[in-house]
Parts: structure tokens; sequence; C-alpha cells
């Protein structure tokens, strides 16, 4: 590789990466070589990545067809089928048999390489990272810190430099919380705009297929891959944002209150205040939704295996009534019609992502206003309308807390709208100077010692 620049291949962008391998200035047989040298040295203490088969990455190198993405290293959740390895939901039981997933497919036919199976909170099913068949993931900023869920894998080997992008999904914000406890971009695409088969939660309707990247510019081009259409750019600074009070902009940690107001001050644009009528009832509706689609795919064998505290709320959660599922439809149809009113009112929604930064490993509870809590409740209530709605939503690194960890801003568009979505994160990489995209974590920052 000519020109200057990182000296490690994969600390190059996405786009970097792509383009070096196009004008033949990077091989791609040594950034493979790199990338697994480097997960050897980086992931022990991070747990990022659960399966790797070089063997089967260099097959597909061989045979990487000329796209967007030829040659480059990608790793994929813990919930898509590959043709050597049947995906598990971050339990120690298959949850459908091994193939070609369209993801899968999607990545390969864009040149893509999967390197790796990103680490995922046991069946799905949590915002921590800290549950899983194969141990807690960590956080590059702080390993002892989680990682994040449901694609914690994902977001943390995308923020320790392992990869330069990862596939993720999020049901109830498991892409956009992830990358906020970790510092990286992450997009919830619209309900539907990615292939379902050999997905192990294709049956949701609340799921949807993310990229995880550093930042906006990778995840439009990873985006445009995952999703199959084109995400042109387009300028940013006369957006009109939305922000909600209630209940999104409340029970915050002071600092990241703080961090995402000063963004939004830095970007310049209007900012209307709005309410959405029943938006106080959008994170047990998530939770109802997300839990009574669920149960359905758990088996005996399955439930046994579980940890005794897993197992018993699933057994309570297996006498909820029917008329709770109706309930939660009817918020949901109620957020839809309030969220087609509020855009109305302007282009985009903005409030944090996360009301804390990530918890403690071994002890994953968070400190808010009201005082300790779990973190799952909050951050279900910042996430869990997009979900309900299908909307787009992406989180963006707006600074570090005084404990070290990530601070983020998330934004929500209308359905279809991420190339929006992406114009707005990138116009606050500008303005911000890009010091919060391109900030380096410590896992990030070692290298071995030269022998």
């Amino acid at each position: 590789m000519s020109g200057h620049g990182p000296s490690h291949p994969q600390d190059l962008s996405l786009r970097a990466q792509a383009a070096s391998i196009a004008a033949g200035e990077l091989d791609p047989s040594d950034l493979l070589a790199a990338t697994y040298a480097r997960i050897a040295e980086r992931d022990p203490q991070l747990n990022s990545i659960v399966s790797g088969s070089a063997e089967e990455a260099e097959h597909m190198l061989a045979a990487a067809p000329d796209g967007p993405l030829r040659g480059v290293p990608v790793a994929v959740k813990d919930m898509f089928a590959l043709p050597w390895r049947a995906p598990r939901d971050g339990s120690p039981r298959e949850q459908a048999p091994r193939g070609e997933s369209g993801m899968y497919r999607r990545l390969r036919d864009a040149g893509a390489v999967v390197v790796g199976v990103t680490n995922t909170h046991f069946w799905g099913g949590g915002s921590t990272g800290h549950i899983s068949a194969y141990g807690p993931v960590g956080n590059p900023w702080r390993v002892e810190s989680c990682g994040g869920g449901s694609s914690g894998g994902s977001a943390a080997a995308v923020g320790a430099r392992l990869v330069a992008a990862a596939v993720g999904t999020d049901g109830g914000g498991s892409v956009r919380l992830p990358a906020a406890y970790c510092g990286i971009t992450g997009l919830k695409l619209t309900f539907g705009s990615t292939p379902v088969d050999g997905y192990t939660h294709g049956y949701s309707t609340m799921g949807a297929a993310g990229p995880m990247c550093r930042d906006a510019g990778d995840t439009r081009l990873f985006g445009e891959v995952l999703s199959g259409r084109a995400l042109p750019a387009a300028d940013a600074s006369g957006l009109r944002v939305g922000i909600v009070p209630s209940p999104f902009w409340e029970d915050l940690d002071p600092e990241i209150d703080g961090a995402c107001r000063e963004a939004l001050d830095a970007a310049g644009w209007r900012i209307p205040e709005l309410a959405l009528e029943g938006a106080e009832h959008a994170g047990i509706a998530t939770v109802l939704r997300l839990t009574l689609e669920g149960l359905p795919s758990l088996g005996r064998e399955e439930l046994e295996e579980a940890e005794p505290i897993v197992r018993a709320l699933v057994k309570y959660e297996l006498l909820f009534p029917a008329q709770l599922l109706l309930r939660a439809d009817r918020v949901r149809a109620l957020l839809r019609r309030s969220l087609a009113a509020a855009f109305e009112r302007c282009e985009v929604l903005a409030w944090p992502t996360v009301p804390a930064p990530a918890p403690p490993i071994a002890n994953p509870t968070v400190t808010l206003p009201s005082g300790p809590a779990p973190p799952d409740p909050g951050n279900v209530r910042q996430c869990g309308i997009a979900n309900l709605a299908g909307i787009p939503g992406i989180s963006i690194p707006v600074g570090l807390h005084s404990s070290g960890l990530p601070m983020a801003l998330q934004l929500l568009a209308p359905w279809g709208e991420e190339a929006r979505l992406l114009d707005a994160a990138e116009h606050i990489e500008r303005v911000t100077g890009r010091r919060h995209v391109d900030a380096v974590p410590p896992t990030a920052r070692a290298e071995p010692a030269p022998a």
C-alpha cells in the first residue's frame, strides 16, 4: 500500500480499504492476514468474535466478484446462516440450519469476506451483552464494561478496529444501543430492507438488520450493500430536527444530556419541540411485542439450557394473556400516527440513544438522576419506538463521558429515509471536526511490541 495514512491496513476506513484494493494499492490477502492477526491480538480481552474460519474466508476472497467491497473483511452477527456455520443467537444450540442466508449472499455478491461471527446477547434478548453462551462481550473503551446488546460483538469488533464493518440486527435497539456504548455509528434500516431467509428472527415484525461502522460515510457504503439500494448524499445543514422532551429527554445522565444538546446546537438546525401521543407507552409495548413474538420459537430443551433467572422469566411470560398483544398493537398504531404527524413538522427527530454510559459487566447497573437502575428499561424506552413503527434510526457518537465511556445521539427519520439520517450524521461530524468519530479507544491503540 502506498501513500500516507494509518500504518496498519485494518486501521483504514471501510471506504479506504475498498478503494485501496480496487486501485491495486492494497493486497486483499495481506489485509485478510492482518485482520486475523489483529483478532488474535486484541479480541481475547473483548470476546467480540466467537467463531471464524480463515479457510472459508480465503475461499470467499478467491471467489470474490468485483463488487463495491471486493476483498474487504467484515463480521456478521450470530443470527445469520453461513455456509460453514449455523447461527446460535448467543446460545449453545443451533437456531437455524447452516447455509446461504440472504444476508450472506448480499455480502458475497458485493465481494466482501466474512472473517468472523460476532458475540450476541443470549437469544438476542438484552441490551448489555453480558449474558451469552460464549461469555460477556467487553467494551473497547473499557474492557470491564459492557459492549452492549444484542449486537455487542459487532459493535466492539468495529470499535477495536478488528474490522471496519459488521452486520447487526435491531429488534428493540440492538444495533443502536451497542453502537452508543462502543462509540461507533450504527444504523437500523427500515423494516423489510434486507432479506430474512436464514435470519433466526425472520419471523419478527420488529427486527431489522443494519450496518455498524466507524462513521457515517462507511455506514452509507455498507448500508447500500445490505439494503441493495443507493443511499445518495445531500446537504443536511438546513434540516428541521424535532425533539420530544417527554419521555426521551427525561431521567438522563447529565453529561449525556449536555453532549447531545451541544451536538444539536453545533449543527445549527431549527429545533422545534414536539409531543408524541402514546410515547410514554412505547417501552412496554416494545417489550411485549418482542416477548410474545419470540416465545413460540423456544423449545423445552432451549429453556432448560437458559440461566435460572432467564428460565423463570420465560415461564412467567408464557402466562401472559392474549389481550396484552392487542394492547401493544394499539399503542403501536397510535405511535405510527403520532410519528406521521411529527414528520409533517420536521424531517428528523433527535434524542439520546442511551440514558447512561455502558455499565460494568460485573454489575450491569446504571446510575440515573432517579437512582440506580437496570439498563434495559431506559434503553428500550429510548429506542423501541423506531422498531414499533419500522422507521430507520441511527446512533452517532457525540463525546466521551467523564467515566471515559462514549456518549451518543440518536436520530430518527420517516420510513425509507436512511439517506437523510446519514446526511444528518455527516453534518454533525463536520461541525464537530470529526473528533468523536475519529476518537480511538484504548483497546485499539495498543500494538504488540516488536520482536
